[in-house]
């Protein structure tokens, strides 16, 4: 049976990073995308368009996000492991300056998306045998988060989901579970006061955000064999770091 790993939000830095790292590791890698496809098409180069399937869909969209699903059951590339990164840009912003409008384009751009689509296929993969989700989350999850409000509710929502779903499905044979970084030097940040990303670094035991190459081996270890006797967790990433 082929493994199959489905990355959402895999044009993001640990995205691309993560396809490249388990390249050899899977039979078919299907990458969704929502604006930029160009780290995609240059790994799709490497690993051959045999290989490497490359899907638009915008989550913030619910036709998309149905559209999306569709394609996969069209195209017969039901997904034996999952990996779940897809955020809205990160804003910091005081809760009274809020509109719900934002909040629900975060909710619908990372809970929708994936309630919806393991909603459709965490079934068949109970079927397939040694599946995994992992969902990436934030340190937010466990340590002090920052103004950013509606960064953090989705987080603990997906957290939520992730638990939920972990008990319900350890006897079916599937193993979920979470990474929950830190910050993360990537573009995701670009919208953040660069006073919260160097207080960031102040605080952490290391004196350093996050890279790529801190997360992508964690999120490999969930997706590998070796993590099959884990399930239902939250693995913090942090450096230390407590805030």
């Amino acid at each position: 049976m082929s493994k199959i790993a489905l990355i959402l939000g895999a044009s993001s830095e640990i995205g691309a990073a993560l396809i490249n790292e388990i390249k050899h590791e899977f039979d078919i890698i299907v990458a969704h995308y929502n604006t930029n496809r160009q780290e995609l098409d240059e790994l799709r180069t490497v690993i051959g368009k045999d290989k490497l399937h490359i899907i638009k869909a915008d989550f913030s969209s619910k036709e998309d996000t149905n559209n999306f699903i569709k394609t996969i059951e069209e195209t017969g590339l039901i997904p034996t492991h999952i990996v779940h990164l897809p955020a809205a840009a990160v804003r910091c912003i005081n809760f009274h300056k809020s509109h719900w409008n934002c909040v629900q384009t975060d909710i619908d751009v990372s809970l929708r998306s994936i309630y919806k689509i393991l909603n459709r296929f965490i079934r068949p993969m109970t079927k397939k045998g040694n599946a995994k989700i992992v969902f990436v989350l934030s340190s937010c999850t466990v340590n002090v988060p920052n103004y950013m409000l509606d960064y953090t509710v989705v987080k603990y929502s997906l957290l939520g989901l992730m638990k939920s779903l972990a008990v319900e499905y350890a006897e079916k044979g599937i193993n979920i579970n979470a990474v929950s970084p830190s910050m993360v030097e990537t573009k995701f940040l670009n919208n953040l006061p660069r006073i919260i990303i160097e207080k960031s670094r102040e605080n952490s035991p290391l004196k350093r955000n996050a890279n790529v190459q801190d997360i992508v081996p964690v999120i490999k270890f969930l997706l590998s064999e070796e993590s099959s006797f884990i399930t239902g967790q939250n693995i913090v990433v942090s450096g230390g770091n407590k805030v």
